[in-house]
């Protein structure tokens, strides 16, 4: 009871003496969350992100990327310049069917004129199918000019192939009279035949008057004939 009454000093813990404390465990496992998530980031973007070029990958890329460049700009102009001329082309084929148009318009009329023209023609005065309708000559230097039209009248209006032949009356320049037959020609109808052309006639010889004979192809009877003077 009469011990000493000296108070013992505080302990901080219920262990007898004090420790050193270490580092706290959530500091542990914060710093490792961050060097397992940096490792992930890196593994990742090694394994699924882009790669990483070298410098010549790099320039290589570049140029690359310069030359599509480039080829694009050509493909550019060659496409411009292939519009300017469709454009130019798509100009003259309007023109062109414009005239087209305007030709077709004039033909249309001019056969119109034909189809009357051919039904009004002067009958062949022999009345023969085919017949000579009307005929023209002029003779100058040496040479006889014709234009000869001949005709099927319609309801006889089949293919037909023959020869003309041109026989004419006249004088030399020394006064003799004489009948010369000229280089015959072709002639091939339906319904109707315009025939033109020269013909020439024996040096010194003048016409004064041509007997026109159409005959069948290999045939030498007569379909049609006329007598018609040159005039001087």
């Amino acid at each position: 009871m009469f011990g000493s009454s000296k108070r013992q000093a505080f302990r901080p813990t219920a262990y007898g003496h004090s420790r050193r404390r270490g580092i706290p465990r959530w500091l542990v496992l914060l710093l490792t969350g961050i060097v397992l998530g940096a490792g992930g980031l890196l593994f990742l973007q090694k394994s699924y992100g882009p790669i990483r070029l070298t410098v010549e990958q790099s320039e290589q890329l570049h140029y690359d990327l310069n030359s599509a460049n480039m080829d694009k700009q050509r493909l550019q102009t060659q496409l411009n310049q292939h519009a300017q001329e469709l454009k130019e082309t798509t100009g003259r084929i309007q023109s062109q069917d414009a005239e087209l148009q305007k030709r077709q318009a004039e033909i249309d009329r001019l056969s119109s004129d034909i189809a009357l023209f051919v039904e009004t023609a002067p009958a062949d005065p022999r009345g023969t199918s085919p017949g000579i309708r009307a005929v023209s000559f002029s003779f100058a230097e040496g040479q006889l000019d014709y234009h000869i039209l001949v005709m099927q009248d319609a309801d006889k209006a089949e293919p037909y192939s023959g020869v003309v032949t041109l026989t004419a009356a006249g004088r030399y320049s020394n006064g003799r009279n004489a009948n010369e037959e000229l280089t015959p020609f072709p002639i091939s109808l339906e319904r109707y035949a315009h025939l033109q052309g020269t013909v020439e006639v024996p040096e010194g010889f003048t016409p004064r008057e041509v007997t026109i004979q159409i005959r069948p192809e290999g045939s030498d009877r007569v379909s049609a004939m006329r007598i018609i003077r040159v005039p001087r």
